[in-house]
């Protein structure tokens, strides 16, 4: 009979891919807790399989010193493993033992100090067979699940299809992925999706988790890497290395930025990444229900990756300060609310993507903050030196310098300022008066003293002339 079951566990290893090694121990430790259970079993006793593939039951003997420090060994090891399942389950689990229920090493024993007796029963045959059964049962399930187990957590993070076959309790989803069902927790979703049952859905896996009724695949819709892994799966130059996503900040449900960096001259990332006519994108955008995405050129410069990360809105210049990290980013007054997005939503991706704390600023905001500090401080009969504190009519600080003594450029709309509010005021009107200039001493001093105002709105929105750096 024991020659039978061999020959069934060979053909399950073939078949099912379970190691022969792993059921033939569970076949031994379940004949030997049936063992046990008769009325003439001894102590200690433990089930092999002979040369001639029968199980056969060896008796233990050893010295009591011995036995009792394996006992005690074995006790401990018990009482961590149930300490460690109720900390994972939050269930109360039963620490009272009996020596008979403990699993003893008998490997720690000198082989001097061991004596094995064959205490095999006469019926034994009989309940191997009854046994063999049931337990190659629960092992092909428990070796299944372990199996699907090792699967699956290794493919955390990828994108996987399923089928929704329905909502739950509290909205969460169960996805059909083929061999396991997984959920989709209500939080992971995003918010005004339905799904449908019956419809098919992509979504990473978030976790996997390892339960007695096999594997729990968590999965996710709200994830960045969702957005990274779509693109991978709709852009070939992103699955052959061509071109790489760089970063990725995301607002499920809402609007999400790339950044992407190619890796082989001539190749244009975001081109690459839209597609022709836009396909590529459409694609992701169709998949994550008509989220906006944005796609930024990765750029090493941070003035010039922050400026194309407030992508759609033009910028005119960018002050960065690299000992904290921080952008002062100047926009066009009619650009200014676009920049910062509704409730803030462009300026906080942009500052996840690129790892800079950004201030935005409109032009006239900037100029006046610009104006104040340069006369803050200063009274009528302290000398002052320094740009013109006038603010134009344009919503710009005057370039010009100011005249020794004075707040003020040489231009009469400008000096008839000179004893007015301290607060740097407006100048009406854009003619000629305003424009002309104090002529310098040298052209080393117009240099210094005139600022070049750096137009982006002749190339929107890749910023290829790049915004004004100032360190």
């Amino acid at each position: 009979m024991s020659q039978e079951i061999i020959e069934g566990i060979h053909a399950i290893e073939k078949e099912k891919g379970i190691e022969e090694g792993i059921l033939i121990s569970a076949l031994e430790d379940a004949l030997l807790a049936a063992y046990k259970k008769t009325p003439d079993a001894t102590r200690h006793a433990e089930v092999k399989l002979d040369g001639e593939g029968e199980f056969r039951v060896n008796g233990i003997e050893i010295p009591e010193d011995i036995e009792f420090r394996l006992i005690e060994d074995a006790r401990e090891a018990r009482i961590a493993e149930l300490e460690k399942i109720e900390e994972e389950t939050g269930e109360r689990q039963h620490t009272l033992i009996a020596d008979e229920d403990l699993d003893l090493d008998w490997a720690q024993v000198p082989p001097d100090k061991i004596v094995r007796t064959d205490v095999t029963p006469d019926n034994f045959g009989r309940i191997a067979a009854q046994t063999a059964k049931q337990v190659i049962q629960q092992r092909i399930r428990e070796a299944e699940r372990a199996i699907m187990y090792e699967e699956y957590v290794d493919r955390q993070g990828e994108v996987v299809t399923g089928i929704v076959q329905q909502a739950g309790d509290r909205n969460n989803v169960l996805v059909d992925l083929g061999r396991v069902e997984s959920l989709l927790p209500r939080s992971e979703q995003v918010d005004g999706e339905r799904y449908e049952q019956g419809s098919r859905i992509k979504a990473v896996i978030a976790e996997v988790r390892s339960g007695t009724k096999g594997p729990q695949v968590i999965l996710s819709r709200r994830d960045s890497e969702l957005i990274r892994a779509l693109f991978e799966l709709e852009v070939p130059e992103i699955a052959d290395g061509l071109v790489e996503i760089r970063g990725v900040a995301r607002e499920p449900g809402y609007r999400s930025k790339i950044a992407v960096e190619s890796h082989m001259q001539g190749v244009d990332p975001v081109g690459a990444c839209v597609g022709p006519r836009g396909s590529r994108v459409r694609m992701v955008v169709s998949e994550l229900r008509g989220e906006k995405i944005d796609i930024i050129p990765w750029n090493t410069e941070p003035a010039r990756f922050v400026a194309k990360a407030l992508s759609p809105a033009r910028v005119r210049e960018v002050y960065i300060d690299d000992e904290t990290k921080e952008a002062t980013v100047i926009v066009p007054d009619d650009q200014l609310a676009l920049a910062i997005g509704k409730e803030g939503l462009n300026a906080r991706l942009a500052t996840r993507l690129t790892g800079w704390k950004i201030d935005i600023q409109s032009e006239s905001e900037f100029a006046q903050a610009e104006a104040e500090a340069a006369y803050a401080g200063a009274t009528d009969d302290e000398e002052y030196s320094g740009r013109c504190g006038a603010i134009l009519s344009n919503g710009k600080r005057c370039p010009n310098a100011a005249l020794p003594g004075s707040r003020y450029c040489g231009v009469p709309a400008h000096q008839a300022l000179v004893g007015t509010e301290p607060e740097p005021l407006a100048v009406d009107g854009t003619g000629a008066a305003e424009e002309e200039l104090v002529a310098p001493e040298s052209e080393s001093e117009l240099a210094g003293e005139l600022v070049a105002d750096v137009s982006l709105e002749s190339n929107p929105p890749s910023l290829e002339s790049g915004p004004r750096i100032e360190r």
